[in-house]
């Protein structure tokens, strides 16, 4: 049975400070899972004989199915108690985070960080939803403040702390870190948080839509992600590419036709929703992409340890904390669009600057690409995330919220399988033929060009020839894997780039959002104050 919770004079929580710290841990938790495990990926190839696709599912299987089912878990939270599925989903990713750190082989970790993603579907919508209830309104910015800055912190930090555990700790630390985490997050929030519930929600949720925009996001992932291995052109990838195009048509055709959809497809009528989940998608398409590149890149390439890789991304982490603040500012005097415009135009920039370490190496310049992309994703946090919950009807900005975080999840796991697979043509394109030509044979080659280049899987490809032989293949594998590398973000940031051109097309405010945003700056009311706000 829960504590009972002591409440103020105003009706709100006195230990709604204590419960937002477990609202923050819990939140952190997520982030980091999504963004530590790339750094640990050289780490895990030189322990176990996998392939690099098979670890960027071990990657984007957390990322997959948080993505597919946070909408469902938001409205359980709503008719269950969000406080209850937090609790809920604490437990499970701490347990599942425990067994999963133990577990032998590459499978076993798939299915864990599957199923760690399932606890963090029921924590993600539940954190935010139990602010509101907790706080006056007045008080509401500042906790919505700290709620993004750590899950930025969580996610820009990442590489960091995975580098540290698994350098210290080894990389299984990883894993069972989350269950000290959960622990604490699920002290503070039984102790101090009030339950929520929203008595006019509906208790129907849409499993036909569920199916279909799951299946679709796990075809369009594993075409990307096994293409790499068999091929773009093997007629098994290129169903389960147009089988991902089927299901998504077939998933609107759902949410139109059903009376209670997953997704109420009104929200797509407002262009600033629109313009900030397609800015959303792009960030999270090239940020996860470029970090799970780098952490392969400094170590693989460069040599350096996870340690040494994780703490030469943290530039990046700077810049968002110091540019998250004065993005709202902007918003408030200048509306959102300008400042999600130029916040995704130094995205592309900085990303831009960070691609030519794929030919000429220099961590000044890698650093700088850091801290101007870091200020691009800072500058843009707090208004577009205000504009995609806090722009549509009051009715719909749970729905809002919920596809903001698949954005964010989908888009993240998407922008690792394709920024990889770009990395992995080059590599399949020069060095196989070099490997070839050194003494391996072709299935050799091939499979040579699909493992993380100094790894056990590498070292018994490359047992077949003499040492000086083998080195001569490495050498050559990591040359084109640092072109790869540079090619990939370069891409990555053109379509940042181009996207920041393209916004304002999709991003129009009208003659309304203009007397809004004038009301705004004459009241010097910042709109994230209105309604909550998301992170990433």
């Amino acid at each position: 049975m829960d504590r009972p919770t002591a409440v103020s004079h105003r009706g709100y929580s006195e230990h709604r400070w204590k419960a937002l710290a477990g609202v923050c841990v819990a939140a952190g938790m997520v982030w980091l899972s999504f963004a530590d495990f790339g750094v640990a990926v050289p780490t895990i190839s030189r322990e176990l004989s996998v392939s690099l696709p098979d670890l960027q599912w071990a990657n984007n299987a957390f990322s997959l199915s948080t993505g597919a089912l946070v909408l469902a878990a938001g409205r359980l939270g709503d008719v269950y108690g969000r406080k209850r599925m937090l609790e809920i989903g604490l437990l499970v990713m701490g347990a599942v985070s425990l067994v999963t750190a133990f577990v032998p082989g590459v499978t076993g970790m798939i299915v864990g960080r599957g199923a760690m993603g399932v606890g963090a579907a029921l924590i993600l919508p539940a954190t935010l939803a139990l602010i509101p209830p907790m706080f006056p309104p007045e008080e509401q910015p500042r906790a919505f403040g700290a709620w993004m800055a750590v899950a930025w912190v969580g996610q820009a930090a990442g590489p960091a702390v995975g580098g540290v555990l698994t350098g210290l700790l080894g990389w299984r630390s990883i894993f069972w870190i989350n269950a000290p985490l959960a622990l604490v997050g699920l002290w503070l929030v039984r102790r101090a948080a009030v339950e929520s519930t929203d008595p006019n929600a509906s208790r129907h949720i849409d499993i036909p839509g569920l199916l279909t925009s799951a299946l679709a996001a796990f075809c369009l992932l594993y075409g990307c992600t096994a293409g790499q291995e068999e091929g773009f052109d093997d007629p098994l990838i290129i169903g389960l590419l147009i089988g991902s195009l089927v299901l998504a048509a077939l998933f609107v055709y759902l949410q139109k036709r059903l009376s209670d959809p997953l997704i109420d497809l009104r929200l797509f009528s407002s262009r600033p929703f629109c313009g900030a989940l397609v800015a959303n998608s792009v960030i999270n398409i090239v940020f996860a992409g470029v970090s799970f590149l780098l952490t392969l890149y400094l170590q693989e390439v460069r040599g350096y340890g996870p340690v040494a890789a994780g703490l030469l991304l943290l530039p990046s982490t700077v810049t968002i904390l110091l540019f998250n603040p004065f993005g709202g500012r902007v918003s408030a005097r200048r509306g959102a669009r300008l400042p999600v415009v130029i916040g995704v135009l130094l995205l592309g920039v900085g990303t831009l600057v960070a691609a030519i370490i794929g030919r000429h190496y220099n961590y000044a310049i890698l650093a700088a690409g850091l801290l101007v992309l870091g200020a691009g994703l800072g500058l843009m946090s707090i208004p577009l995330s205000d504009t995609a919950v806090a722009g549509p009807p009051e009715e719909l900005a749970g729905t809002a919220s919920g596809m903001f975080k698949v954005t964010s999840m989908l888009g993240g796991a998407f922008g690792v399988a394709v920024t990889v697979a770009v990395e992995q043509a080059v590599e399949t394109n020069q060095a196989i033929d070099r490997a070839k030509a050194a003494g391996l044979s072709d299935a050799d080659a091939q499979q040579l060009g699909n493992a993380v280049t100094d790894s056990k899987l590498a070292d018994q490809i490359l047992s077949s020839v003499d040492q000086a032989t083998s080195d001569a293949i490495t050498a050559a594998f990591q040359q084109v894997e640092a072109i790869g590398a540079g090619r990939a973000m370069g891409l990555a940031g053109l379509l940042a780039v181009v996207s920041a051109l393209v916004l304002p097309l999709i991003w129009r405010t009208g003659p309304a959002g203009r007397a809004e945003r004038a009301e705004r700056a004459e009241r010097a009311e910042p709109a994230e104050a209105v309604r909550p706000t998301e992170a990433s």
